[in-house]
């Protein structure tokens, strides 16, 4: 808000557009603040005027995520467990982040948290954004206060899918938006989902055998190792939610490849109950590597034009 009021008496375009007023931040904050609803009946306005003039047509949108910071100043963002250290000097807010939902309190900026990103802390937001792949055009947007992508998947492509009222809609998204659950309910949402699994094992990083390796028959409901013995199904079990098999061979002391393996008894392999739609995904993506440069150069318009 700082920069949009020194923009508004520097900047010719700026000043052209608002007919030479110059408001300044706290004016344009408390526009934004008190206006919010219409500000969001504007965008679907928007949005219902670019379906209209037909700029919807390839039905191929790119999400991805970007963190904006707050004007709200780390040291203005109050937790329970910053008042544990800072007792003496927070005493007078002390119960305000007791009372809120996540239990955090900005001072400075009441909408803003505090979030986790790759690692650091920023207070601020995490802008959701839907973009259309033909003409970067934004389709559904969302502020949230989730450091992660992780959630946001299904959710954001829903959104969009009901902007455009397409009955096909393909949604491609980076690593960062992979996770299972999101993936399959994109598939019953009738939304074709393109999101590449996260490089998060290092199994293959330390010279052995990836999960991939592994080739599933649907028939026989077993695995096929690398050195052609069969895991057969153990069990199953359910973690966070998830119903998943676990596939096994007793061959594996024995094996020549066992180094290249695991160095553990046996290799085990799991599968989750909906691991079809996973790697009916992974076969897209293999099939249209341009999908991922896509997503790239989608948004390099909309989130260029917003940060600068």
């Amino acid at each position: 808000m700082v920069k949009i009021g020194c923009e508004a008496q520097c900047n010719v375009e700026l000043m052209w557009l608002t007919g030479r007023l110059m408001p300044d931040f706290k004016t344009t904050a408390n526009f934004r603040k008190d206006n919010s609803k219409a500000i969001r009946g504007v965008c679907r306005q928007f949005v219902v005027l670019c379906q209209q003039l037909g700029l919807f047509g390839e039905n191929v949108i790119a999400t991805d995520g970007s963190k904006f910071k707050a004007v709200n100043n780390r040291d203005r963002n109050v937790t329970s467990a910053k008042l544990k250290t800072q007792m003496k000097e927070r005493q007078v807010i002390e119960v305000q982040p007791k009372e809120s939902p996540d239990k955090q309190v900005s001072l400075t900026d009441p909408d803003a948290r505090a979030m986790m990103t790759r690692g650091t802390g920023i207070v601020g937001y995490n802008v959701q954004t839907v973009v259309d792949t033909q003409h970067q055009l934004i389709v559904a947007h969302e502020v949230t206060n989730v450091g992660s992508d992780r959630d946001q998947l299904s959710t954001m492509a829903k959104q969009a899918h009901e902007a455009i009222a397409s009955e096909t809609l393909l949604v491609v998204a980076d690593r960062g938006y992979f996770k299972s659950e999101q993936i399959r309910a994109c598939n019953d949402a009738d939304i074709t989902a393109y999101a590449p699994t996260p490089m998060t094992s290092g199994v293959k990083a330390n010279g052995r055998f990836n999960n991939d390796a592994f080739i599933y028959d649907t028939t026989k409901n077993e695995y096929i190792c690398p050195a052609g013995e069969t895991l057969i199904w153990r069990y199953s079990n359910v973690e966070k939610g998830l119903k998943l098999h676990r596939y096994w061979s007793s061959n594996c002391q024995g094996c020549a490849l066992k180094s290249q393996c695991t160095p553990s008894t046996e290799r085990r392999v799991r599968r989750w109950e909906h691991e079809a739609i996973l790697e009916e995904m992974q076969g897209r993506l293999s099939s249209a590597p341009e999908m991922m440069r896509i997503r790239k150069r989608t948004f390099e318009h909309p989130f260029g034009t917003l940060k600068q």
